[in-house]
């Protein structure tokens, strides 16, 4: 199999567009420079690169985001009124154990960063098979809510994209 002279081009223009913000400014040596690195760094790395993965269901996809950046604009304003107007003795800070259905590592990936990502909850570890994540909750009064709430909003949905 021959390899591709651009295997991740994505990554190529990113790392050409990040090199020169870095250097700020964009010099025709800068932009050389930065194009040499942004082909010469994928190439180098993409034999310890798996296969991609398959997304399915674009309009799927597209409502995760959007469900995604409603939650993390909630619980900012959430966590707020906790911290700002809530007394630190009535948190209910609780460690939930969320079973997993999905099973592609990159479904698991997303499903972690995405529960990071949202103020308030933090994915703190994976088990050893995969088949359950640990989620640190700031306020969980009722932590079977929390479980099913991260089931039904995220997991559902990266289900039908991933698998």
């Amino acid at each position: 199999m021959r390899a591709r002279l651009l295997p991740h081009p994505l990554l190529t223009l990113l790392l050409i567009l990040v090199f020169i913000f870095l250097m700020n400014e964009a010099t025709p040596g800068v932009v050389v420079l930065g194009i040499v690195l942004g082909i010469v760094i994928p190439l180098l790395t993409a034999p310890f690169w798996p296969g991609r993965p398959r997304l399915k269901a674009p309009l799927t996809i597209a409502s995760y985001v959007l469900i995604v950046l409603w939650d993390i604009v909630r619980s900012n304003i959430e966590v707020a009124g906790i911290i700002l107007f809530r007394p630190a003795e009535r948190l209910r800070t609780r460690y939930v154990t969320v079973p997993l259905d999905i099973v592609t590592p990159e479904a698991i990936a997303v499903l972690a960063g995405t529960i990071t990502m949202t103020p308030g909850t933090v994915s703190a570890d994976l088990s050893a098979d995969g088949r359950a994540l640990l989620v640190h909750c700031l306020d969980a009064g009722d932590p079977e809510g929390a479980v099913a709430a991260i089931k039904a909003r995220y997991e559902s949905r990266l289900k039908r994209i991933f698998e």
